[in-house]
């Protein structure tokens, strides 16, 4: 199954649910106004958030120190994703479950929201039951969402149950047909199966919308030499390692030509400014 990034979508998604999470529960501990706190802990969240990301251990001192001082479920979600991001999976898959089941009572998004994020953690630490099973509750407060869909597919998919994989993914595409990335995965879940005409024609669909994306040509690639055809598949690697020379796809698409014996083709040159017309 192709992988998302470290979370399934950005950060920044999560500061949209903080009116709860630096709200009402704060106005009790002090006498400044409520939403003087709603906005203190938001900057601070913020802060946090993009801390763990770049220096996962200094955001876990940080906010270690910030729920020392009362900062509630703001301070525990930048713990569970500094864990997280620290490659502590498991224990930010506990923390990270427990916010969001004390949280959903009071907002069934910002529940939803966190325990979609335990459940990648717990998929990160390989256990896919649990992940599948967060998702489904975070479902049940968000139904219909398509990001928890996808992740739930990806979820299904590391349990080798692709054909659930594809349900989730088929509700997806229902509602949007152009989204690119559960297009991706249903193609990648259909190889699995050894569906490859399947598989063959959603990749040529992300191809349609998005020209050029390496992750489907290497697929693409790959399909191409399951069936048969070994001179495309090198092809669309070779074109995978020319247009994306430093993704991932590419180290991909290199391990292959390397196995194959084929030379690793430069990178396409980046278009040259044009120099200014003469006056």
């Amino acid at each position: 199954m192709i992988r998302r990034n470290l979370f399934p979508r950005p950060l920044r998604a999560l500061t949209a649910v903080l009116a709860l999470l630096a709200g009402p529960a704060f106005a009790a501990d002090t006498a400044a106004p409520a939403p003087a706190l709603a906005l203190a802990h938001e900057s601070e969240l913020k802060a946090c958030l993009a801390l763990a990301e770049a220096k996962p251990d200094a955001a876990l001192e940080r906010a270690t120190d910030w729920e020392t001082k009362g900062g509630g479920h703001p301070a525990k979600l930048c713990h569970g994703l500094a864990l997280f991001h620290r490659g502590d999976f498991a224990e930010a898959g506990r923390l990270l479950e427990e916010l969001g089941a004390a949280v959903a009572p009071g907002d069934r998004r910002a529940g939803a929201s966190i325990l979609g994020r335990a459940g990648w953690a717990w998929l990160r630490a390989g256990d896919s039951t649990r992940a599948e099973r967060l998702y489904g509750a975070a479902l049940e407060s968000q139904p219909g969402d398509a990001d928890l869909l996808i992740d739930r597919a990806i979820a299904r998919a590391e349990g080798e149950r692709f054909w659930d994989a594809i349900d989730d993914l088929n509700a997806v595409l229902a509602k949007d047909p152009q989204r690119v990335d559960a297009l991706l995965y249903r193609a990648a879940a259909h190889k699995a199966l050894s569906n490859t005409r399947q598989a063959l024609a959603d990749v040529a669909q992300v191809l349609e919308l998005k020209p050029g994306d390496p992750e489907a040509l290497l697929l693409r690639g790959t399909l191409k030499a399951l069936t048969g055809d070994g001179k495309g598949a090198l092809d669309d690697w070779k074109l995978v390692v020319r247009i994306a020379p430093d993704s991932p796809p590419a180290r991909v698409a290199r391990t292959n030509l390397e196995r194959a014996g084929e030379p690793i083709p430069a990178p396409k040159p980046e278009a040259q400014p044009k120099p200014p017309e003469a006056q």
